[in-house]
């Protein structure tokens, strides 16, 4: 990109900093609900499906996971594929004006990997869109009816198409806090109601409003972040439109070109950072083209395993430590918190996390006698 850089380089503790402070991890626990904060995060990811309820217990004071409940049930907040082809639990209004500028990826990741030959498009996403309509359905529910209308494709596959071709909302009671149920969808536009659907989709969302949205809560990012960030390509020319109205500065390590809001948070590097326990899945370490940011290279192996799993972490001043895991019976529940590198943690630091451990056995099971286990595994 052409143009000078106005703020100059930035290292990876000013990154991490601001990283924190975008995500509202740098301060003690904000005073919002469950939708400003999925608003202001852009959605959260949420294969898991307990994810989303650790992701906003470490940044919400006194988070209580029936209010997240109450906004799925409600249809105020939906789980549905979005950002990187994966699942995301965000607003009823961020579904509806973020899908559009992931269908045509999800359409083309899809028909790569879940190829039904000659089967008319059109006509399939029809088919499947009554079918989900009529009563919600798994995948394997709709492959099954499917198979039998083409049975020259294979019967998954049809049913991958429809998860591209139709914005699909997986239904409660999947995704509710402390119950189960198989993810059965049925499409945005009937689970929002023609009304509601329409009311959000007045004003579609342009790229250079996701551009803005994505740097408030992730910034300063380069292009590339945004792309890993989205799964979309080709956005310089967004950036580009956008220059004057944006701050630029550089990476100091790679020289890469980073931009941001003029009026977005930058800390100064050396802002204390207390440890904090961040969820599984958690956005802050799958929003840039380079994690190091918060996740230092060598630990990567540790918290993203090879099948997809992404474990809640530790962060030591700001930057990923270690991971954690609970087990929980109706007696007792145990928080193991692991330090990477066959590290343990310092005292103080040992003493705070010991803190959040027992705050957060009493959200995770309530009831039960907490009990922190350190491991320098």
């Amino acid at each position: 990109m052409s143009g000078e850089t106005a703020g100059g380089p930035l290292d990876r503790r000013a990154l991490n900093r601001a990283l924190l402070a975008r995500q509202w991890l740098l301060d003690a626990p904000r005073a919002a609900t469950a939708i400003e904060a999925m608003e202001h995060l852009v959605g959260l990811q949420a294969q898991d499906v307990k994810a989303p309820y650790f992701q906003l217990w470490a940044r919400l004071a006194d988070f209580d996971p029936a209010e997240l409940v109450r906004a799925i049930e409600g249809r105020e907040a939906v789980r549905i594929v979005l950002m990187r082809g994966t699942i995301h639990l965000v607003s009823a209004r961020d579904a509806v004006l973020l899908r559009p500028l992931v269908h045509e990826l999800i359409g083309k990741a899809t028909d790569a990997s879940w190829g039904v030959g000659d089967v008319d498009r059109e006509e399939l996403a029809a088919a499947g869109r009554a079918l989900v309509e009529e009563e919600p359905r798994t995948f394997a529910q709709l492959a099954t009816v499917l198979g039998e209308r083409w049975p020259d494709a294979v019967p998954p596959a049809l049913a991958q198409q429809i998860r591209a071709r139709v914005p699909l909302v997986q239904v409660p009671p999947r995704g509710l806090w402390g119950q189960s149920g198989a993810a059965a969808h049925t499409s945005l536009e009937h689970w929002l109601g023609e009304e509601a659907h329409a009311a959000h989709a007045a004003d579609p969302l342009p790229l250079a409003a996701l551009v803005r949205r994505y740097l408030a809560a992730f910034g300063p990012a380069s292009v590339q972040d945004l792309q890993k960030w989205s799964g979309l390509s080709r956005l310089k020319p967004v950036f580009e439109g956008l220059r004057g109205e944006l701050v630029s500065f550089s990476d100091a390590e790679t020289g890469r070109e980073l931009f941001d809001l003029p009026d977005a948070p930058r800390p100064d590097p050396g802002t204390a950072v207390p440890p904090r326990l961040v969820g599984p899945f958690d956005n802050l370490v799958l929003s840039h083209a380079d994690a190091t940011r918060v996740l230092p290279a060598s630990y990567k192996r540790y918290v993203m395993t090879q099948n997809g799993l992404i474990a809640g972490m530790v962060l030591i001043d700001g930057f990923v430590a270690g991971s954690w895991r609970i087990k929980a019976n109706r007696n007792v529940a145990t928080l193991t918190l692991f330090g990477f590198g066959g590290k343990g943690f310092k005292r103080p630091d040992a003493a705070a996390l010991e803190r959040e451990g027992v705050r957060l056995l009493a959200f995770a099971a309530p009831g039960a006698e907490p009990e922190v286990v350190f491991s320098a595994g």
